[in-house]
């Protein structure tokens, strides 16, 4: 194992500047033009959508399309990255670099998968959107995933992720619609 140094807990660190899409100004803009009349309702409702998308992209084992076709969302299995995964805490305690390795899901990583790259026709500036789950979305994928983790589509680092789910959507469609023309099937019928 490689010796690391002690890490000075009180030097300057760098966070990367968030913005919060949901502040006080947008929330009286949408109660204004809404049915709903209190910011707080408002706000209420987009919390319990998110916490729906999050639930079923989660037990969805081919994830989700966002409402007005704002895309696809998906969790997927991944191999870990090359670079160390380094475990600070137990790094400290020991002094030496020890790494996490994700014993629960034989060293697969969960990741959560947003593309709209399929639909770029529909929106301008589609190359601009990003997606960063927000903490109670990845703490609770990260809860779940251990539990059922083969269940997750694995994807390799080199496919494009729209192509992967809509292929795979295409599959699944082809087989609901051959199981439908197999029930309705009749040899004697001419």
């Amino acid at each position: 194992m490689k010796d690391a140094l002690k890490r000075n807990l009180n030097g300057p660190r760098h966070r990367v500047k968030r913005f919060n899409s949901t502040n006080k100004e947008l929330l009286s803009e949408i109660a204004a033009s809404a049915l709903v009349k209190d910011p707080e309702k408002v706000l209420e409702i987009i919390v319990e959508m998110n916490r729906a998308i999050a639930d079923t992209v989660i037990n969805t084992r081919d994830g989700i399309e966002l409402p007005n076709q704002l895309g696809c969302m998906f969790l997927g299995t991944c191999q870990p990255k090359i670079r160390k995964n380094v475990d600070f805490k137990t790094t400290d305690n020991y002094l030496k670099v020890i790494q996490h390795r994700n014993w629960e899901s034989d060293n697969y990583l969960a990741k959560i998968f947003y593309t709209n790259y399929g639909t770029k026709y529909k929106f301008k500036f589609h190359e601009l959107w990003g997606f960063k789950g927000c903490r109670e979305f990845t703490r609770k994928v990260g809860s779940e995933y251990p539990k059922n983790w083969k269940m997750y589509i694995q994807v390799d680092h080199s496919l494009h992720v729209s192509r992967l789910y809509r292929n795979y959507l295409k599959d699944v469609n082809r087989l609901v619609v051959d199981k439908e023309r197999l029930d309705e099937y009749n040899p004697l019928e001419l």
